[in-house]
């Protein structure tokens, strides 16, 4: 067993954080009387200032603070003298629902035979046989023992007792100014907190700018973005937290108050009001919101109907608003998970009381998105956020390290339910070898534990590779199928999949294999165990027609190479496939190298892997490549294309902007203006495209995308070259690992003449959004061609020739 590295400096930090803790808890309840009114000013300020915003365009700032806070008072004053009626006109009806009362009391009391009655019966016959407790006699008793002890300190004896002793009842004065003291600290102080968080609001509001500089300045610490980023997220949360609680409280103190009018409970308004500002307070609000009505239409009410309805009324309500209005408003507003905001709940209620209950919510998500965004209290998002604690991958591999396979199995069942194999493959259980490797690594993990891991894992992935195959894993992996561009998977040919080196390429190998036999090909997995002559070996008497050489991390693209070179000498014919598994880094460069020791394709993932070698196994598309047919139109749109004299021109400023521009809009390496006549494509335009190419500026239109793009007169984008039936094979995009392809059409005078086109060596999503704007951007060019149609006097000179 190895002993943890700097045990005592990681006890003396966890010692540190505890009492870290303490004093901050500490801080929180003693400095509670200038806390809370504080944090209740920024709650008020959160709450105010999209208002404020948007009215300070109109009047300026201080304007717009004063006449929000007008307002602010005249809706609460309104409402205050509005609810005083509603106090002072249910007092008056009070003493006419005694009988209700007194009636629905009566027919809730127990059956006179019951268990309970003989129970209360004997308890008062018990109390009746006491000392003392005669009937009416009670009262007299204790008098006369208080007397006995009085006489008793007389002078004169016991013998005094006889005759009466005057006693004199006296009030006290000092009760009434005492019981006003009481009274008046009572309203006085609530309403000094209250004019003290009002006054905070105010200057907050009119100073929010500066607060916020100096917070970023005190908290900061130098990482002004950092902190910007968590302020801006923190006040977007909150204030949307608070404006759709504030919408839907409302709302539902509405519909309360409407239910109770029509159900008949008097004072309608008065409760609805009382529900929805109850409600602010979390979990316990909207039952005392809900206590008094019912109660009152329990008692005003002859019959049970009134009470039934009215406690439907408070149920429904409150489920719609659970179940539906919050989820679907509240949405991730506040990013806090449903436990955390109850033990949250707790714990300010037992800090601040009511108030902080209150609070609880706006404060907690503060800490969360603190945590989010500051290293130091990453520990808060962890334990706030509602965001999952592991991955997947991590959630599998922490079950992996506990003995059995059952657990991970379960995970591995739950996935699969709404992913595919092919995704449980590469985002789960390959990232759970890559982390083991790790581990070992950085000797978190020894030998006999990797071992315990690796042997569940391969029975993990063979009981998956077990269970009957699926109508195509591929059509279930959206990211896979691109409908008709999607390559079609009919295998013909047999792969043989081998390891670079390690037990951990062999894994990789083994779910390469099972995704590849789920998709009817036949294929094989040889041993980590074997030299690599015994693999070549092995790989030239299988007969196999594909071979896919497996690389996890700390493999090294070294061994592929060796081993590639090797059966390439052995197997010249043979179609190879690199999987360098999870790379994410200097995949153009890997691949450049491996193409040079002999290798056909290099994919990253499993799902590449299978529709690579998908293509590879349809002889008809292994060496055919799709030209673009020429369009109906082909005579009209040359003769444009011959007036616009742009053939063979030199560079001009206009269009190298314009293709620096698409660079940069879509961030891509490659972007070209190109227009094809009958026998070529030239480039007007061109950034980041192959030297060879930009000294060549044109190039055949049978190996024109562009092509394609003017023969379809529409966008043209391709995600994934290699999965494209179309340009797969294509040896300009093949050679220069080309990946990505998006165009649009260039017209003058409706006819296709051209095209404005994006090139990337990795696959990409292209979004709506993105064609809308490429689309935008080649209007532009069209204007600058349709410009040159019609040249003014000035300008009819055509563009200088290029000489060569």
């Amino acid at each position: 067993m190895r002993t943890p590295k700097n045990t005592s400096a990681a006890a003396l930090i966890g010692i540190w954080s505890v009492l870290v803790l303490v004093l901050v808890v500490t801080i929180l309840y003693v400095g509670r009387d200038i806390l809370i009114p504080l944090a209740l000013a920024m709650l008020i300020t959160f709450l105010l200032t999209p208002i404020v915003t948007r009215l300070e365009r109109f009047v300026g700032r201080i304007a717009a603070v004063l006449v929000v806070v007008l307002l602010l008072f005249g809706l609460i004053g309104g409402a205050g003298w509005l609810l005083t009626r509603q106090v002072i006109d249910l007092a008056a009806k009070l003493p006419d629902y005694q009988t209700n009362i007194e009636a629905k009391l009566r027919a809730l009391r127990m059956p006179s035979g019951g268990a309970f009655s003989r129970f209360q019966k004997t308890m008062e016959h018990i109390k009746t046989e006491l000392p003392d407790s005669a009937p009416g006699a009670p009262a007299d008793a204790d008098l006369n023992k208080a007397g006995k002890k009085i006489a008793k300190t007389l002078p004169n004896g016991p013998e005094t007792a006889a005759s009466p002793i005057p006693v004199r009842i006296m009030e006290s004065n000092k009760g009434i100014p005492q019981l006003l003291q009481t009274l008046g600290s009572a309203v006085l102080s609530p309403l000094g907190t209250a004019a003290l968080v009002l006054l905070l609001a105010i200057f907050m509001l009119l100073q929010r700018e500066d607060l916020r500089g100096r917070i970023i300045r005190l908290i900061g610490q130098g990482r002004i973005s950092e902190t910007t980023r968590a302020m801006d997220d923190a006040a977007h949360r909150v204030a949307r937290y608070l404006t759709m609680q504030f919408l839907v409280n409302t709302g539902y103190g509405i519909l309360v108050g409407t239910g109770l009018y029509f159900i008949g409970v008097p004072n309608a308004i008065l409760w609805g009001t009382v529900a929805g500002v109850l409600r602010f307070i979390p979990y316990v609000g909207p039952w005392l919101g809900a206590a008094i009505p019912i109660f009152l239409s329990f008692a005003i009410s002859t019959s049970w109907l009134t009470p039934i309805l009215t406690f439907s009324l408070f149920i429904v309500l409150e489920l719609i608003n659970a179940n539906v209005l919050e989820p679907w408003l509240y949405g991730s507003s506040t990013g806090v998970s449903s436990i955390a905001l109850i033990i949250a709940a707790l714990f300010w209620t037992w800090l601040w009381g009511p108030v902080g209950l209150v609070l609880s919510t706006p404060l907690t998500v503060c800490l969360a998105v603190m945590g989010r965004h500051v290293p130091r209290l990453q520990f808060l998002s962890v334990l706030l956020s509602e965001e999952e604690a592991l991955s997947p991958a991590e959630e599998c591999y922490h079950r992996l390290l506990v003995p059995g396979a059952h657990q991970a199995s379960e995970l591995a069942e739950s996935y699969l339910k709404e992913n595919s194999l092919t995704s449980l493959y590469d985002n789960v259980l390959l990232p759970v070898v890559i982390a083991t490797e790790r581990d070992v690594q950085r000797d978190a993990l020894d030998e006999p534990e990797r071992a315990s891991v690796y042997e569940t894992l391969v029975d993990l992935v063979e009981d998956l590779g077990g269970r009957p195959a699926v109508p195509s894993e591929l059509e279930a992996d959206k990211t896979l199928a691109e409908k008709t561009e999607t390559l079609p998977l009919a295998p013909t040919c047999r792969v043989i999949s081998i390891p670079a080196r390690a037990e951990r390429d062999q894994i990789a190998g083994l779910m390469l294999v099972q995704l590849l036999r789920q998709q009817n090909f036949e294929a094989e997995n040889v041993s980590a165990q074997l030299a690599t002559g015994e693999i070549v070996e092995a790989v030239a008497q299988g007969n196999s027609d594909a071979i896919c050489i497996s690389v996890v991390p700390p493999s090294t693209l070294i061994h592929a190479r060796y081993l590639t070179r090797k059966l390439r000498e052995r197997l010249p014919e043979a179609k190879i496939v690199v999987g360098v598994w999870g790379a994410t880094e200097n995949v153009a460069d890997a691949a450049h190298g491996l193409r040079s020791s002999g290798a056909d394709e290099t994919v990253v993932s499993f799902a590449e892997a299978v529709l690579q070698l998908a293509k590879f196994s349809d002889t008809t598309l292994s060496d055919i490549m799709a030209e673009a047919p020429v369009p109906e139109n082909e005579g009209p749109r040359l003769k444009e294309l011959e007036a616009l004299q742009i053939m063979d021109t030199a560079n001009e400023p206009f269009f190298d902007h314009m293709v620096t521009r698409l660079t940069r809009v879509f961030e891509v390496p490659m972007a070209f203006i190109g227009f094809v006549d009958r026998e070529r494509e030239w480039f007007k335009a061109q950034t980041g495209v192959p030297e060879e190419l930009m000294e060549a500026r044109s190039i055949p239109r049978g190996l024109s995308v562009c092509a394609h793009t003017v023969a379809g007169n529409d966008i043209l984008v391709i995600e994934d070259i290699l999965r494209d039936k179309r340009f797969a094979n294509n040896p300009l995009l093949k050679e220069r690992s080309l990946r990505f392809y998006a165009g649009v059409p260039l017209q003058v005078n409706k006819l296709p003449v051209g095209a404005v086109c994006l090139l990337d060596t990795k696959p990409r999503r292209f979004s709506e959004e993105n064609r809308r704007l490429l689309r935008v951007m080649a209007d532009e060019i069209e204007e600058e061609l349709q410009r040159r149609t019609t040249p003014s006097p000035e300008t009819a000179d055509a563009p200088e020739l290029v000489t060569s």
